[in-house]
């Protein structure tokens, strides 16, 4: 293991030689073994611990395992993914998508890219707040994470994020390989997705050169993710009433567990991916900016980016028409979408574990989620 990369180690995903190793300890966990025959039921144990255990890098353990697994969940849960992409499938990049899925964001990019004539999958940024179990902390490691630490001090978050921005240049400029990472931390509970500029500050803390020169060398590509259902809205929303009703709410582990198994198997309608340019075709236009403008402004343009590539559906413009008690696109969609708009939200609102539900309010914040986008593709298109 050379000293550059070892520097990493409490975050980098497992090397390849590392693999062996690793996948053996998995394989003694009863929790993960189980889960592993859950989902590939009738393949005998010793078969699935013989194919794992061959697998000489990542890549091969995500087309092994990941990808089929993916495929399984897409075909009960998915009318339909699409993608499309204005780069270059030999490049990499540091995908900067808005985030809706705490799991299935990263990995349907995963698939989408393979599927399209890329060569690799991206390594992806994952908060340890989700790795609620040691066996999902390894699995994700083998499965090309890198680990974003929080709940730290302030002095330890800033040590954090310098060497988390740096194993980000060393993976894309030394490792040639891509990175995925969402915007924010955390998703956006409305769906009114901006890029948080400290995402980007952290981004611009390794590497060399000025602002502009260091956020160059990660070829930074705005993502739009589209969901045609969310399958925690009603999660959110239900958070959403939690913390009005008490704003020193906070989710418990359990929470986020659910947060995940809800986003995995429910159920998504049409889904599409869709990749902007490289910003370092336009980041030079910002270098003179003062450094306290320059990372509100490529904030700001990334985030043009994003709601110009959102694909919408007819819920998105029903329920913006909802929200406002208008017509205004009502050309976007037929009675028959509306109706049956209008009773998804119902349903996603009788899903709500709460001893005092507030119908009302979250309906509202139920139609907000599917509104925003809209209103946000339409502020960038005036």
């Amino acid at each position: 293991m050379s000293e550059q990369l070892s520097q990493y180690d409490e975050i980098r995903p497992y090397s390849p030689e590392e693999l062996p190793a690793v996948l053996s300890e998995l394989l003694e966990d009863p929790m993960f073994t189980t889960i592993v025959q859950n989902f590939f039921q009738g393949v005998p144990v010793e078969a699935l611990k013989a194919k794992m255990l061959s697998c000489r890098n990542n890549l091969e353990f995500q087309k092994a395992f990941i990808y089929p697994l993916i495929k399984q969940l897409l075909a009960k849960n998915c009318a339909g993914l699409t993608f499309e992409s204005a780069l270059e499938p030999t490049k990499c990049y540091t995908y900067v998508s808005n985030h809706r899925d705490i799991v299935l964001d990263s990995a349907l990019l995963s698939i989408v890219l393979i599927e399209n004539g890329f060569e690799d999958t991206p390594e992806i940024a994952i908060g340890d707040n989700l790795l609620i179990y040691p066996w999902i902390k390894k699995l994700v490691r083998v499965n090309k994470s890198f680990i974003v630490q929080r709940s730290l001090s302030m002095r330890e978050m800033l040590e954090s994020s310098r060497r988390m921005s740096s194993y980000m240049h060393y993976a894309i400029n030394e490792k040639q390989q891509s990175i995925w990472i969402a915007q924010r931390e955390g998703r956006a509970k409305d769906s009114n997705d901006r890029t948080q500029e400290s995402v980007l500050k952290m981004m611009a803390m390794g590497g060399e050169g000025t602002p502009t020169e260091r956020l160059k060398s990660l070829n930074i590509a705005p993502l739009s993710i589209s969901y045609e259902y969310d399958p925690c809205d009603y999660l959110k929303a239900q958070e959403f009433q939690q913390k009005r009703d008490n704003p020193d709410f906070k989710k418990s582990r359990e929470d986020d567990l659910k947060n995940m198994q809800t986003g995995i198997f429910g159920y998504k309608g049409q889904v599409h991916y869709q990749a902007a340019p490289c910003i370092n075709e336009w980041l030079d236009e910002m270098s003179t900016l003062p450094k306290g403008e320059f990372f509100a402004a490529v904030a700001q343009r990334m985030d043009a980016d994003i709601f110009r590539n959102y694909r919408l559906y007819p819920g998105n413009y029903v329920a913006v028409d909802l929200l406002e008690g208008s017509t205004r696109f009502a050309s976007h969609y037929t009675e028959e979408q509306k109706q049956q708009f209008e009773k998804y939200v119902q349903s996603r609102i009788a899903l709500v574990e709460l001893s005092n539900p507030d119908t009302a309010y979250l309906r509202e914040r139920i139609l907000e989620m599917y509104a925003n986008p809209v209103l946000n593709q339409l502020s960038v298109q005036q």
